[in-house]
Parts: C-alpha cells; structure tokens; sequence
C-alpha cells in the first residue's frame, strides 16, 4: 500500500515532504466546475472528497489524500484567477480588510473517506495600489486561491494570521498528519 497525494500543486508536495518523503503524486481530473456547495468551507471539503475519491477508483489498494484550498470574502468564493482583472479585483476585495482560508482534506484508507477542514483567518494591511498593480502582472497569483502567495510578495501586506500558517499555502500540515492517524495510514 503507498501513500499518493491527488494534486499536482508543487506548494503541497513541498508541504507533503513534512510529513513523509515516501508518497507519489497522482492529480484528479475532476471538474470542479460542477461542484458547489453552500459555503465556501463546504465546497473546500466537497472539492477535496472529489478528487481523492476519483484518485482511489484508479488506486484502490492505496491511500490517497485530496485536498482543496479556497478563500472566503465574506462568503464569496475565491480560487485561482482567470486572468489579471480577476486577480486585481481579487486583490482588492482583500485589501485592508479579514478573509478566511479553508482547506478541505480527504483520506481515503481502506475503502474508507476520513475528512476534515481546516480554517485560518488571515488579516490583509490596505495594499498600496501600485503594489497590487505590479504583483498581478507577474507569475505569482495565477494558480493559487485568492490571487496571492502568503509565502511570497503578500507577505508584506499580511498583518496578521489566527490559525494555521501551512492552511493558507493549501496544505494544513498538522491537521493532515491527524487525519492520516485517524486512518490508520501514517
């Protein structure tokens, strides 16, 4: 029995590695486009259950964890940008003000689903908007939730974080060690 993280994140396999060197990487192809759930934490979780389930069909003798990051305006849903009018308006939104963070994990051990969310509230200082403008034109918010890299440029504008630091990169590193405990797998 191996260990396979359904999501080709880079961010959460470097996370993974906390954890355990010893798992293999297997992203879903599952729409997301088609689930919806009625709060943003909700979604995370469905997300999350959606792709290790569509990854345990192909792996059924392994345990495999999904996983799903989204961010919470005020319970408005915000993933990856579709460009960079989505990313600034994103951005804005975010500026001077709380969001949350909410992953959803899955674990699916032993024909079994073990789930959980994590949520982290994260406070954004106001961001100067020649900030905002010149970090939406580079690489860096294209392909994670919410527009922005805690780990990276928006560091500067994060003023403070009550819950897991990792959540907020899209792997809540101690929750995800617990469920894999509860299930029997690490």
């Amino acid at each position: 029995m191996s260990l396979i993280l359904a999501s080709g994140s880079p961010r959460r396999r470097e996370l993974m590695a906390l954890i355990t060197l010893n798992y293999t990487v297997a992203p879903s192809d599952v729409d997301e486009s088609r689930i919806t759930a009625a709060t943003p934490a909700q979604l995370a979780q469905a997300l999350a259950e959606a792709k290790a389930l569509a990854v345990a069909q192909q792996h059924p003798d392994d345990t495999v964890i999904g996983c799903d990051t989204v961010v919470d305006c005020d319970g408005a849903v915000f993933g990856k940008p579709s460009g960079e009018e989505d990313a600034v308006r994103m951005l804005h939104a975010l500026s001077g003000r709380e969001h949350k963070v909410h992953t959803g994990l899955c674990v699916v051990h032993g024909g079994k689903a073990y789930l959980a969310t994590e949520t982290t509230r994260v406070q954004f200082a106001p961001i100067e908007e020649s900030d905002l403008l010149a970090y939406a034109r580079t690489p860096e918010p294209y392909d994670k939730a919410g527009a922005y890299a805690i780990q990276g440029h928006a560091a500067l504008w994060c003023s403070g974080i009550v819950g897991c630091y990792y959540n907020i990169m899209g792997l809540p590193v101690h929750r995800l060690a617990q469920v894999l405990r509860q299930a029997g797998a690490l």
